[in-house]
């Protein structure tokens, strides 16, 4: 996926969830934020990020935050990105031949998982979770405790005893990491439920990215330590 109209910034101080002040050609602006999580980890003073500058007089903000260093390591903080990531790769045909249907949003009971897919004649639901965060090289999900996303899990695990294949993909957005966890500090449940769900035949997954400062794919796949 490409981003157009990307400039160099400094991150300054984030008011709310939505918005931040950062620097860019030393005039201070306001800047959409793209990920309400905390990112307390990324966002720090006099961080360099990259932001997304938009010509658009209905917008409130002239610019998104794309992406931020994280010492050398450049982090995609996009939450809408790992969606359009994992499309790219279903239509790449790297996880299943012969897709007959992909139907994003798809609803079932009380979820609306992300992607219902039909393809050598199964008939697949997917959910993604994308992830930015990272220590000593180890990216674990989720940043927050979740209620949300433990609802997923337990309606993917529901979706086996009528029939359906299940998945969930985590889109690491970033690259060279030494493998993907559960954030059993943060969520300790939802670690157990991705445990439990295994167990009955939920396929986990997980893909890191290539991260330039205009684009981003998946890359290869992560190991998983559950």
């Amino acid at each position: 996926m490409k981003y157009n109209n990307i400039r160099a910034a400094k991150f300054i101080s984030r008011p709310n969830r939505f918005i931040a002040n950062i620097e860019i050609d030393g005039v201070r602006e306001i800047c959409h934020v793209k990920n309400t999580g905390r990112c307390r980890e990324l966002l720090t003073e006099s961080a360099d990020i990259y932001v997304q500058e938009f010509d658009n007089s209905n917008r409130k903000t002239k610019y998104d935050l794309i992406s931020v260093f994280k010492g050398e390591r450049l982090i995609n903080m996009d939450s809408q990105v790992p969606n359009k990531v994992f499309h790219e790769l279903l239509l790449s045909g790297r996880l299943f031949s012969n897709i007959a249907h992909i139907r994003p949003e798809c609803r079932y009971k009380n979820s609306r998982f992300d992607f219902y897919v039909e393809a050598d004649n199964k008939k697949i639901f997917i959910e993604v979770k994308g992830v930015t965060l990272e220590e000593d090289g180890v990216v674990m999900f989720p940043d927050a405790p979740t209620e949300r996303g433990l609802k997923h899990l337990h309606e993917l695990g529901d979706s086996i005893d009528e029939g359906y294949e299940a998945y969930v993909c985590f889109i690491v957005q970033m690259k060279d990491v030494s493998y993907f966890t559960p954030n059993y500090k943060t969520h300790r449940e939802f670690g157990e439920t991705l445990k439990s769900i295994r167990e009955k035949g939920v396929k986990i997954i997980a893909f890191d990215c290539e991260i330039q400062k205009d684009s981003i794919g998946a890359r290869d796949t992560v190991d998983i330590i559950l």
